[in-house]
């Protein structure tokens, strides 16, 4: 996960699954399931009753390719959640929208955005004209650990930390040229809620 929430958090996550008994392969790849087995690129077999693979999503855009919508790896939608054909809307994992608090077009594969996403769809469908503010957010839950995430930072020249991540209380701030782009936070949901309040007021 340290892609998402940075070194420190990657290597708390990492460290905590292992103190569990995960064993990582992190540097291999599977190169074959048999009934019993994973074979390793490295040669190493596995044993294996249950195989659970998760190869990444891609949005399924047939439908909207050929009603002509503008796509970009999903559907284009403005800020209202309408595609570039008007009174046709978009909402959930298959939309990419222009996410006011980062300044980039975005597109987020959780349910809580598909959530708000749909309300603000289904209003703007009965001609209420609202725009989608919320700031992104998800959580993931480690054995007794959760990690909350608010906001979008596919990259940040800044990463601060409020807390001691070890002891499992923190807060971690991503900025992007002095500007905070999203919060991530071990047991302090105050904070979080606070931090999604800060992110909601702000826009670039």
């Amino acid at each position: 996960m340290e892609r998402i929430l940075g070194p420190q958090l990657g290597a708390f996550v990492h460290a905590l699954h292992t103190q569990h008994g995960v064993v990582f392969h992190l540097e291999d790849k599977a190169t074959a399931i048999t009934g019993t087995t994973v074979e390793l690129g490295t040669g190493k077999s596995l044993a294996a009753d249950l195989v659970v693979a998760g190869v990444g999503v891609r949005p399924r855009i047939a439908i909207a390719e050929k009603a002509g919508l503008a796509l970009d790896r999903g559907v284009l939608v403005d800020a209202y959640l309408e595609t570039s054909t008007p009174g046709i809307f978009a909402a959930g994992d298959i939309a990419r929208w222009p996410d006011p608090h980062s300044g980039a077009n975005i597109r987020v594969e959780h349910w809580v955005v598909a959530e708000r996403h749909g309300q603000t769809a289904a209003l703007n469908m009965l001609g209420h004209h609202v725009k989608f503010t919320a700031a992104p957010y998800f959580w993931s839950q480690h054995y007794d650990v959760p990690i909350n995430y608010v906001g979008h930072a596919e990259s940040w020249d800044d990463l601060e930390i409020d807390g001691d991540v070890e002891a499992r209380d923190c807060l971690v701030r991503y900025k992007q040229g002095g500007h905070l782009r999203a919060v991530a936070s071990i047991n302090r949901d105050v904070a979080s809620l606070q931090a999604e309040l800060t992110l909601e007021r702000q826009s670039i």
